[in-house]
């Protein structure tokens, strides 16, 4: 096993920057709001680390699935998570407190590894992350992917506790619930324009 700095330094930027804006770090956002953030990250990692596992391991496996079933089951996990933020956001007879939050490990661990294990499922990184395994070496590639997806979720984490600390609970649900249905539409759009 050979490590080269130099290209785990380069998989990390490429794939941090790619991942960045992506609909998965926006999604990890949503759940770090209104599931316990640690867990969340705990079940995006885990999704990260097989889908890097899996396109420096075999990248051609992508190919394998038609890339429309992908976007759709994405799609629909989204309009899901969109339909019980929104549910849940717009009973303004409940008070604050009643509010449910999900807290249990292994739920939110599943939920959170099952939307980011679907949705990325020959997205950008996952391709990039192929690439540059064939021509900087597999073992470096995974790590600075890894890294980098790893990172942006534990950013959009934090951002997301953040801003639940200081806007009312409702008010999170209600943008979360309309940005993941935003993402559904997105994503469902991308399987006639892509």
């Amino acid at each position: 096993m050979h490590l080269d700095p130099l290209a785990i330094l380069t998989a990390f930027g490429l794939i941090f920057l790619a991942e960045l804006p992506d609909k998965t770090m926006f999604a990890s956002l949503a759940m770090g709001t209104r599931m316990r953030p640690l867990y969340v990250w705990f079940g995006t990692s885990s999704a990260f680390i097989v889908h890097v596992a899996i396109a420096v391991g075999a990248g051609s496996l992508i190919g394998l699935l038609p890339d429309w079933i992908v976007k759709l089951v994405s799609a629909s996990l989204f309009a899901f998570g969109a339909f019980m933020l929104l549910r849940n956001g717009g009973d303004d007879g409940e008070e604050e407190g009643s509010t449910k939050t999900v807290t249990g490990f292994w739920p939110v661990y599943s939920t959170a590894f099952m939307a980011v294990f679907i949705s990325e499922w020959g997205d950008l990184t996952q391709i990039t992350t192929a690439n540059l395994a064939a021509s900087n070496g597999t073992w470096s590639t995974a790590i600075g992917s890894a890294a980098a997806l790893m990172s942006v979720s534990a950013l959009a984490l934090l951002a997301g506790r953040f801003i639940a600390k200081r806007v009312p609970l409702k008010t999170v649900q209600r943008i979360g619930g309309l940005c993941m249905l935003g993402l559904a539409i997105w994503t469902f759009a991308e399987i006639f324009t892509g």
